[in-house]
């Protein structure tokens, strides 16, 4: 059973997510919470394997409650809510360790996709979240890659491939056709170039490779 907190500011928003999560009979809502402090509080109390975290909230809001929770709980996994396609945070929260970040109009199939895609330890994006990070990556400064980060080195020719593959949004089964091999050896390569590079999920593989220039927006 996939254990999960609810962190809004609305209470109907809190009610209609509940609404959907207990339908499924893997799923239990085991607390709410209207404000980031009481999110962390909850956690610390409940333990929940997957936090849902509206980023805007009074007082301490979601990103800080999220670095928070990440910070005493790395087992916790975070997915972020917002009502913003063009959220500014979306970086930041996923920098921060969230595995995965939607819409709040997303269909609610997504939503119980996501928690489970979390609670077995990946991550998932709303497609329009991803061209949003995509997009935010394009407008950083230049940096020079010249000097590769040393954890590169650990990393085979084939993994180094997959990781690029990572960052261009391939799932494990297209990667799989690209390199005319198995899934269950994506899988081996996947979880072998999060464990070299020290990673918790493809979320932050995809951030890695583009902040040093392993791939650019447009590849």
């Amino acid at each position: 059973m996939i254990r999960v907190l609810l962190a809004d500011d609305e209470a109907m928003v809190r009610a209609g997510l509940r609404l959907i999560l207990e339908t499924e009979p893997d799923i239990t809502v085991v607390g709410e919470a209207a404000d980031g402090a009481a999110a962390v509080a909850a956690t610390d109390e409940l333990r929940p394997d997957v936090v849902l975290m509206d980023v805007r909230m009074p007082g301490l809001d979601g990103l800080a409650a999220t670095e928070r929770i990440l910070d005493a709980h790395p087992a916790v996994r975070v997915v972020v809510l917002t009502t913003f396609d063009h959220d500014e945070n979306v970086h930041t929260a996923l920098r921060l360790g969230a595995s995965g970040f939607l819409l709040k109009v997303a269909p609610p199939e997504r939503l119980v996709d996501a928690i489970r895609i979390a609670a077995d330890g990946g991550a998932l994006l709303d497609p329009l979240v991803t061209r949003r990070v995509i997009t935010a990556f394009a407008t950083l400064p230049a940096r020079d890659h010249a000097a590769r980060p040393a954890e590169l080195e650990r990393l085979t020719t084939r993994e180094q491939e997959v990781l690029r593959m990572l960052a261009r949004g391939l799932s494990n089964a297209e990667i799989a056709v690209e390199l005319v091999v198995g899934d269950a050896t994506v899988k081996t390569h996947v979880a072998r170039v999060l464990m070299k590079l020290g990673l918790r999920d493809r979320v932050q593989a995809v951030i890695y490779a583009y902040e040093h220039g392993l791939v650019k927006p447009g590849d």
